[in-house]
């Protein structure tokens, strides 16, 4: 088996664990899932190749960041955690289906696209014991990975909703 398979294969457990932590509501888990600016990289960068030293000084290129679905843009580790924890709280059931899972590693670089298909409920009605309705949802992710000495880390997740179409608007000719 090459090494790129293997990081492939890594990269892909690692992109399965996150979601697999999300829908069992581990914070835990999922923290430890998430590049952490002081892990150490697996292999010491080139100090020659950053031109931004400012950049470089307060630890930017490290900084993670996250975007949900119709969110701003969340950047450290502070900041993208918490979205979590928000999202944990007020969802009683998630599970993900995902398709499309394509995965490219470069270096200690991986990315991931693949298309959520996402089924979620929220807290029940008031005075009612059951789950709240179910939704679906479908959603297309990217997720960055750095390779570090603790294995394949989050570096980035962008997730945006995909518009279905209406049966009104299939039948429909575009304008000429």
């Amino acid at each position: 088996m090459t090494g790129a398979r293997t990081d492939v294969e890594q990269v892909e457990q690692a992109n399965t664990a996150f979601y697999e932590a999300l829908e069992r509501g581990d914070f835990d888990e999922l923290s430890d899932l998430w590049l952490d600016a002081d892990a150490a990289p697996e292999t010491e960068p080139d100090p020659d190749a950053r031109d931004d030293e400012d950049a470089a000084e307060d630890g930017d290129e490290a900084k993670i960041s996250c975007v949900h679905p119709g969110w701003p843009v969340l950047t450290g580790r502070g900041e993208v955690l918490r979205s979590y924890a928000l999202i944990m709280a007020n969802t009683e059931y998630i599970q993900f289906f995902l398709t499309d899972v394509h995965v490219g590693v470069a270096g200690d670089t991986a990315l991931v696209t693949c298309t959520e298909n996402i089924l979620s409920g929220g807290p029940p009605p008031e005075g009612g014991g059951e789950l709240g309705p179910l939704v679906g949802q479908l959603v297309v992710a990217t997720n960055v990975f750095r390779r570090t000495a603790d294995g394949w880390k989050l570096w980035s997740h962008h997730a945006s909703p995909v518009l279905a179409e209406t049966d009104d608007e299939e039948g429909e000719e575009s304008p000429s």
